[in-house]
C-alpha cells in the first residue's frame, strides 16, 4: 500500500468514528451517521479499500479504543447493534465494487449505495435478533425488530445513501484525475 492508501484509509477511519457520536435518538438502534462516512468509503476507496478502512475502524474499536457509539473493547460484539458494524464492512465492500464497474453516475452511486445498505440492514438485523434472543434472553419479535430496527431507521440512511450519491458523483472523477483511483 502507499502512503496515499493509508492516509485516505486513516481519513475514513476518523470520519466513521466521528459519525458514530452524530446520533439521532431513536429507540432500540441509534441513529447515527457512520453509514454516510462507510458508504462514502466505497464510493471514493473502492471495495477493498473501503472496506479495509472499516474494518480498521471495527478493529480499533474492539481493541477497546472508544470509536463505539457507546464505547469499545472486545465485550461489544456482545452488543445487539454490533452486526450493523460487521454490516458496515461488506456494504462498504458490496457498494465499492458496484461503484467501480464504469462511470459514477448518480444513478448507479444509487444503486451501489442502497445494495450496501441492503447488506448492512441483513446483518445488523440479523445479529441483533440472535443476541437480543439467545445472549440477552430479551423476547424482541419480528414485528418489533423491524419497527426498530427498520422502519425507524431506514428514512434517514435513505436520504444518506442519496447524500453519499450526489457527494460520490461530484468528488470520484476529481480523485481519478488527480490521484488515478
Amino acid at each position: 500500500m502507499k502512503v496515499k492508501d493509508i492516509t485516505q484509509m486513516s481519513l475514513f477511519i476518523a470520519l466513521i468514528t466521528a459519525g458514530a457520536y452524530i446520533r439521532i435518538p431513536v429507540p432500540v438502534c441509534p441513529f447515527t451517521l457512520q453509514f454516510l462516512f462507510t458508504t462514502l468509503a466505497g464510493i471514493l476507496l473502492g471495495s477493498k479499500r473501503g472496506a479495509l478502512s472499516v474494518a480498521g475502524y471495527v478493529a480499533l474499536g474492539l481493541l477497546g479504543v472508544p470509536v463505539f457509539t457507546e464505547g469499545g473493547g472486545l465485550s461489544y460484539v456482545l452488543q445487539p447493534t454490533f452486526g450493523y458494524l460487521l454490516g458496515f464492512i461488506l456494504g462498504t465492500s458490496i457498494t465499492g465494487t458496484i461503484a467501480g464497474k464504469g462511470e459514477p453516475t448518480v444513478k448507479r452511486l444509487l444503486i451501489a449505495s442502497f445494495t450496501g445498505l441492503l447488506a448492512v440492514y441483513a446483518l445488523g438485523m440479523g445479529w441483533y435478533w440472535v443476541i437480543s434472543k439467545f445472549v440477552l434472553g430479551s423476547q424482541i419479535g419480528l414485528w418489533q425488530l423491524f419497527l426498530y430496527c427498520f422502519i425507524l431507521a431506514v428514512p434517514g440512511d435513505i436520504f444518506l445513501c442519496i447524500i453519499s450519491a450526489v457527494t460520490g458523483r461530484s468528488i470520484v472523477p476529481v480523485l481519478r484525475k488527480n490521484f488515478a483511483v
